[in-house]
């Protein structure tokens, strides 16, 4: 066995618990499980609403685009849309004017649910920034976007 070096600590920390990175899976799950729980009731999965929170800001986007902007596969994405799709909830074009990607749309029903189920996201994001102060509030919006720049350099 070789003798290893200890590697040294990102920051003081007793244990794990107390690293950056598990605080930020810890809060990501607890708000995972919450949304799950909200958007049950309405007959929607995490990746399904997102994608139709995107698909109302951003008409025709594509299943690619979909995929970036919900993080999760395009494989992933497709079952998502399909789903969507028989649920009525989006309409997907049999072809497209630019090249391969085929724009995707909210339907009537799609905006329907998408109203109703946002109140619920919206309430569980509430509850959280709640929880911190209001004058601290920009700061940690700005420290996790500068923490994401400095993953993804």
């Amino acid at each position: 066995m070789e003798n290893r070096e200890p590697v040294p600590a990102p920051h003081p920390a007793k244990d794990v618990t107390e690293h950056v990175g598990y605080r930020l899976k810890r809060t990501a799950a607890a708000l995972r499980g919450a949304m799950d729980r909200a958007l049950r009731v309405h007959g929607l999965t995490v990746p399904q609403y997102s994608c139709l929170e995107l698909l109302d800001e951003r008409p025709g986007l594509s299943n690619a685009d979909l995929a970036r902007g919900t993080f999760v596969t395009r494989q992933s994405a497709n079952v998502v849309l399909r789903g969507l799709a028989e649920a009525g909830l989006i309409t997907r074009a049999a072809t497209s004017d630019h090249g391969r990607a085929l724009p995707v749309h909210l339907t009537e029903a799609g905006r329907e649910r998408l109203h109703v189920a946002r109140g619920a996201v919206y309430a569980i994001e509430t509850r959280m920034i709640e929880a911190v102060p209001e004058r601290r509030l920009t700061e940690l919006l700005a420290d996790l976007d500068t923490m994401t720049a400095a993953l993804e350099e």
